[in-house]
């Protein structure tokens, strides 16, 4: 991207709030957006309804608004600033041929690991985990600063930089996941991405001990543990407030097994620092550098 871009802002998961602050932190990501030089464009389908039900639009709306961007030759990339829990309700309205033919990235995180997996599923085309408003978050002066870097200037500091291995010293593949309870949404759906000899990044928001000890069963059962070439941890908020930072760990252990690569890495999750990671994009790890 560069300076003068048009981007487009989406909410395909829950509506934002319409409250006064829930306007007001959408104002203030336009206007920091337009500081950087990007013009951002937004869809029709941002705010929840009125009758406070966490939908901006239909299924097929929040589609359609989406599609606009990729369609449209004058929008460079797309941020959606939403999360939640019904991004996958558009995912049968998509015209992935437009999207693989349009060549744009879709910018999004957490319930947005659905739409971001399927696009790769179905186009082998990639995305970026990554929450824009953390331009507005509590770490905005570094976020600001890295995506400037980054999205504007060509470099790296945006991304994942580091991690520290559990198990084995090197991984090597294209990566997929993102939120563990938001990928598994695909599961037995034509949009779950094909695991074989890929990096699995798994990162969660909610879910306690019982919650996160049945994700990584379901995933064991679904034989995913023994498809990929290596597993990649990054922080699970609501376990580690709680005191259980290694949990997560243990169960990659227990459920993935001995052989497998294992990496944790505290860049990548629902932190207001968080750094970005694409999907979709080959990735090399190797001992404590990413």
């Amino acid at each position: 991207m560069n300076q003068g871009d048009k981007v487009g802002i989406v909410c395909c998961s829950n509506g934002r709030p319409h409250t006064q602050t829930g306007v007001e932190k959408t104002d203030r990501l336009e206007c920091v957006l337009r500081e950087m030089g990007l013009i951002p464009v937004f869809s029709d389908y941002i705010y929840e309804k009125e009758d406070g039900s966490p939908f901006s639009g239909s299924g097929k709306e929040r589609a359609d608004g989406l599609m606009r961007f990729y369609q449209d030759p004058q929008i460079a990339a797309i941020f959606d600033i939403s999360g939640g829990d019904i991004a996958n309700e558009i995912l049968p309205y998509l015209d992935f041929a437009g999207i693989e033919k349009s060549g744009k990235q879709f910018w999004g995180y957490s319930d947005l690991t659905a739409v971001i997996n399927a696009v790769y599923a179905k186009t082998g085309k990639s995305s970026v985990l990554y929450q824009v408003r953390n331009l507005i978050g509590t770490d905005a002066k570094n976020q600001i600063r890295r995506f400037s870097d980054t999205v504007l200037g060509g470099g790296k500091s945006l991304y994942l930089s580091g991690c520290n291995f559990l198990q084995k010293e090197r991984m090597q593949g294209i990566v997929v996941g993102g939120n563990i309870r938001c990928l598994l949404k695909l599961a037995g759906t034509p949009f779950w991405p094909d695991m074989r000899e890929k990096i699995l990044l798994l990162e969660g928001f909610h879910g306690g001990v019982a919650q996160l000890t049945a994700y990584f069963a379901q995933l064991q059962q679904m034989g995913v543990f023994a498809q990929i070439n290596g597993l990649l941890l990054g922080t699970f908020t609501e376990l580690e407030q709680k005191g259980y930072a290694l949990f997560a760990a243990e169960l990659a252990k227990q459920f993935a097994g001995a052989d497998i690569p294992v990496a944790r890495t505290g860049e990548i999750g629902h932190g207001a620092d968080a750094k970005a990671i694409v999907i979709g994009r080959e990735l090399i790890l190797q001992g404590a550098l990413c």
